[in-house]
């Protein structure tokens, strides 16, 4: 969509300066693109899965032209065009970067061999696990320790509950420390967002959610391991072995990818170059570009059959490339209503987040937040109310600390709440029914986060944002 842009209107495109969308003029009807790709994203792969899988980019381009076509017809080329430029080169561009790298390193790292799934040595992976998602990634800890996780559960006649809560810990609420971790803090750090800032407002938060996830799930595995003691024994199809861990080269990589990031938020030179129109900071190019030499490093340095064993394949990250690109485009509309605030078409919105006294509601940005980010991908509903809250980084991040808290934890948290709302879950699932395990479907899923997440949010709620 954006080549068809420059080759249709290359001058508009050049000659574009500072042209504002007039978001307080934008009705509801500019948000259908984004509402479209996001319903589409949460019901394809399970209304009309077979089409989804085979047309997702052409659905996700379709919903990007009917964003891009109407602005370039309402507002002129050069507002459309460096609006979605803008969008594309300083914030998609270096997202999808780092997810690109996270996941082609951690491909990279193989955890061979097998223990025996008791209830303290799953406690101790989920640990593990949840700690290491804030490092490398929810996909990367996810795609790194479920293999892992399945071959030292897999002779258990009980053992659905370990995949749901490998999803709850490690693919979600493990990752809300660092922007490495999920998505939406990432977007968050595009945005102006101290590096260590989720790491020192986030912590209490994280530790009381995840301890009490872990707690709830030892006691449960505890309870399932002795019933299973007067059950016949199944045979271990993958028998205990000595662990390793393979594919050491990558782990300096992933430092790497973690010091391009510190230097990209402390190295300020204050040089801006001008690309289609628009422009980079030199510090976002120097960091994106390692990132990127680091992860093609890796696919120098790793063993082929290392990623064999770890069923690494490109499907995933390229579905991921080609749906948030199509995300990206499609919520500019939407960010230029929320930035007009009380005088925009999604005043309601704001009024719901806002207090009698014209505060910040901090327990309803959490709670949006959250169901929202449990159906749709949590990195744009982050986006959503990142604006919402006002856009301004440096506000959020010390007047209005604890209401960008509460985003921040409702979108990484409550991501967990099905297995469509991010991207790792449903990946981890995939995983666990290809290696014959018998894990609950959508509404099942649902139930067991209904009885074990949405309790554990109240009264996380009710500690931190009330």
């Amino acid at each position: 969509m954006t080549a068809a842009l420059l080759l249709a209107f290359p001058q508009a495109v050049f000659a574009a300066e500072a042209h504002e969308l007039p978001g307080a003029a934008m009705s509801l009807w500019w948000a259908l693109p984004f509402a479209g790709l996001l319903l589409s994203i949460a019901t394809g792969p399970l209304l009309f899965h077979h089409v989804w899988e085979h047309h997702y980019g052409k659905i996700a381009a379709a919903w990007a032209a009917l964003a891009v076509v109407p602005l370039a017809i309402a507002f002129g080329m050069p507002a459309a065009s460096e609006a979605v430029l803008h969008t594309l080169l300083t914030e998609y561009l270096s997202f999808i970067i780092l997810l690109f790298a996270l996941f082609t390193i951690s491909g990279g790292i193989l955890v061979a061999g097998n223990i025996h799934g008791t209830p303290l040595v799953n406690s101790g992976l989920l640990l593990i696990g949840a700690i290491l998602a804030s490092v490398i990634g929810t996909t990367g800890a996810s795609m790194i320790l479920i293999r892992p996780m399945l071959r030292a559960n897999d002779n258990r006649p009980f053992n659905a509950h370990v995949v749901i809560f490998f999803i709850f810990l490690v693919s979600n609420i493990g990752g809300s420390l660092t922007p490495l971790g999920d998505p939406p803090l990432f977007v968050g750090f595009l945005r102006g967002v101290d590096f260590f800032w989720t790491t020192a407002n986030l912590w209490r938060e994280t530790l009381f959610t995840g301890g009490l996830v872990l707690i709830i799930f030892l006691a449960l595995d505890i309870v399932l391991h002795r019933r299973e003691g007067g059950l016949p024994k199944i045979k271990d199809p993958t028998p205990d072995t000595k662990v390793r861990l393979r594919g050491l080269a990558n782990l300096p990589l992933l430092a790497g990818v973690i010091c391009a990031i510190l230097l990209s938020a402390s190295w300020k030179p204050g040089i801006s170059i001008p690309i289609l129109g628009i422009g980079l900071e030199l510090q976002n190019l120097v960091r994106d570009a390692i990132i990127l030499a680091l992860a093609f490093l890796s696919l120098k340095v790793s063993y082929k059959n290392h990623r064999e064993a770890n069923g690494f394949s490109w499907g995933p990250i390229a579905e991921v490339a080609k749906l948030f690109a199509g995300i990206f485009i499609c919520i500019v509309p939407v960010i230029a209503i929320l930035r007009a605030g009380h005088d925009g078409a999604l005043a309601p919105l704001v009024s719901l987040v806002t207090s009698a006294d014209g505060q910040p509601d901090d327990l309803a940005y959490f709670w949006l937040t959250g169901a929202l980010s449990s159906f749709l991908d949590n990195a744009p509903t982050y986006l959503v109310f990142f604006e919402l809250a006002g856009g301004d980084a440096r506000h959020l991040m010390t007047e209005a600390a604890s209401t960008l808290a509460a985003i921040s934890a409702g979108a990484v948290f409550m991501g967990a709440n099905t297995y469509i709302g991010n991207a790792p879950n449903f990946m981890v699932f995939a995983i666990a029914r290809h290696r014959g395990f018998k894990v609950p479907g959508f509404f099942g899923y649902m139930a067991w986060s209904g009885l074990v997440l949405i309790p554990t949010f109240l009264i996380a709620g009710f500690l931190f944002f009330r």
